[in-house]
């Protein structure tokens, strides 16, 4: 019995590599946020002239938008396959490697996460308003709804991680 358990365990443990494939996915979703900010670049410099303030303070939120998100997506695929696959230890010497890499836990990675989707949402909210005259009454509350609870939320995670000791 003990010998089945083992194998179990060894088997439990090694089944950490099956989200592998979940974080190359995660680098192709890179790749295609990198296509959509070059898109938004180009179309930038394309309307430089024709473009209204809004407008290119619209575009601009964009880009931010999408460095927020690509920004989270290293922080995810970084700290979550230290956390749940393995360490990167050839890279611990590497001149770039950021120092929060292999420093950030489950509880911190939530922390940022809900953090970077409250920036999301409220960057989205304020796209909203700044083109406020094709938008709805009823979409722009749906929206502000939603980033409140983003808001609540994130004030709630920081306040239990808080209780429990755990920050900073």
């Amino acid at each position: 019995m003990k010998k089945l358990e083992s194998a179990f365990e060894h088997m439990l443990f090694a089944s950490r590599w099956l989200m592998a494939p979940v974080y190359f996915g995660l680098i192709l979703a890179l790749v295609v946020l990198l296509v959509k900010f070059g898109k938004e670049v180009w179309f930038l410099f394309s309307h430089i002239m024709s473009a209204t303030g809004s407008e290119m303070i619209i575009g601009v939120l964009s880009l931010v938008d999408i460095a927020l998100i690509m920004s989270l997506l290293i922080i995810i695929m970084f700290s979550g396959y230290e956390n749940f696959v393995s360490k990167m230890e050839d890279l611990h010497s590497h001149a770039d490697r950021p120092e929060w890499m292999g420093h950030i836990g489950f509880s911190d990675q939530k922390i940022k996460l809900i953090g970077s989707i409250v920036a999301i949402s409220g960057i989205e909210l304020l796209k909203a308003f700044l083109n406020v005259d094709n938008v709805s009454d009823r979409h722009l509350a749906w929206m502000v709804g939603i980033h409140v609870t983003f808001l609540v939320s994130g004030v709630l995670y920081a306040l239990m991680d808080r209780l429990q000791g755990k920050g900073h």
